[in-house]
């Protein structure tokens, strides 16, 4: 692959079909624009829906599909109009690589709404180019796309604060779940959930992990924080809780029931989705209409509040709980992420174990 002036040379892991099974690939970016940073990729996170993106779970994925949404590295390389980076900087690029920037939401700081959000992977930019994401070498990206990762937080640690991170912190946030000495329920122990405690206990509320996994009690109540903790399963426990929780975050990505979750709740309390099921799921009316309850959606968070999750992360010293993997290691991760085999979050050292892939 020649790198011309239109092109840059990227090399990476891609799906080739619905099998999900990543391998090399060689593939080519488009050059540093005027607006563009070149960044080489460090680390990237692994999240739950690269595995449905991978195996086409949501019918929308096209191949060859390179994953990765939770990226961190270093500048590169800056286009001639770029203000914000200079070669050198610690950065990082979350899921989106470009929206519309003239509609409402736009115009708002909540890019992640706007109907022509272009995501970093799968998608297609405005020029009809297809994204493809970082399990690979570089990225390049917009810098309106780009955030400063803070000098004190580790870098593998804090990759997978681009999408986990965010994608919790904005809810708290939007829905009012923030404020000290509130009860906050999270539902699922897993890359979200985790993020989930450390963020709410961070903001000063009372947290409740809510679980299917006994063996998880310790964990969540000893190392991240936890005030308390109900088996979801354990019927007594919890009827016992409820009508006694303001907010609940629900990170579980497979059809469940929100029944339970609804009960627990006080009356003007929210249930907050932030897990992506592959199929529509019940919504049982009576337990909603009866106690002037809510539930609400939630996806990823806007640019400027990407930037403010991660300097509130950088200040209370929250980062992911990480297992680093070298890039052969990836099928592997993925299938054992399907078991959640995995406290919490697997982050590819790209920049260490990308090189030796080239010798395949």
């Amino acid at each position: 692959m020649e790198e011309t002036i239109h092109h840059k040379k990227a090399f990476g892991w891609a799906a080739r079909d619905t099998s999900g099974v990543l391998s090399p690939f060689h593939f080519s970016r488009r050059r540093t624009g005027e607006k563009d940073v070149t960044v080489k990729v460090m680390y990237c996170g692994m999240c739950h829906s690269d595995i449905n993106m991978v195996k086409n779970k949501w019918g929308v994925s096209t191949y060859p599909f390179v994953p990765g949404h939770e990226i961190v590295g270093a500048v590169i390389e800056v286009g001639s109009k770029v203000e914000k980076f200079k070669v050198g900087d610690k950065v990082g690029v979350g899921y989106m690589a470009g929206s519309c920037h003239s509609c409402d939401n736009c115009a708002n700081d909540l890019e992640n709404y706007c109907p022509e959000m272009v995501s970093n992977h799968g998608s297609k930019y405005q020029d009809g180019t297809t994204t493809y994401g970082g399990y690979s070498d570089i990225m390049v990206a917009n810098e309106h796309f780009v955030v400063h990762v803070p000098d004190n937080l580790p870098l593998d640690a804090c990759a997978p604060l681009l999408c986990a991170g965010i994608t919790v912190y904005s809810p708290l946030k939007y829905y009012g779940l923030d404020k000290p000495g509130m009860h906050v329920g999270v539902v699922g122990l897993g890359g979200l959930g985790h993020m989930a405690v450390k963020f709410a206990k961070a903001m000063g509320v009372k947290v409740t992990v809510i679980s299917s996994s006994p063996n998880k009690k310790k964990e969540a109540i000893e190392h991240l924080g936890a005030d308390s903790f109900l088996v979801s399963s354990n019927q007594d426990d919890m009827q016992a809780a409820t009508s006694t929780i303001d907010g609940i975050i629900d990170t579980i990505a497979s059809p469940h029931s929100l029944l339970p979750f609804i009960g627990l709740l006080k009356n003007n309390g929210k249930l907050v989705l932030v897990g992506l099921p592959e199929k529509p799921m019940e919504l049982p009316l009576f337990p909603l209409v009866t106690g002037r309850k809510i539930v609400g959606g939630s996806l990823i968070g806007g640019m400027k509040e990407t930037q403010e999750m991660l300097n509130f992360a950088a200040t209370h010293n929250i980062t992911a709980d990480i297992e680093v993997i070298s890039i052969d290691h990836v099928n592997t991760a993925m299938e054992r992420l399907l078991k959640a085999d995995v406290r919490y979050r697997f982050v590819i050292d790209t920049e260490n174990t990308l090189k030796s892939a080239f010798e395949i």
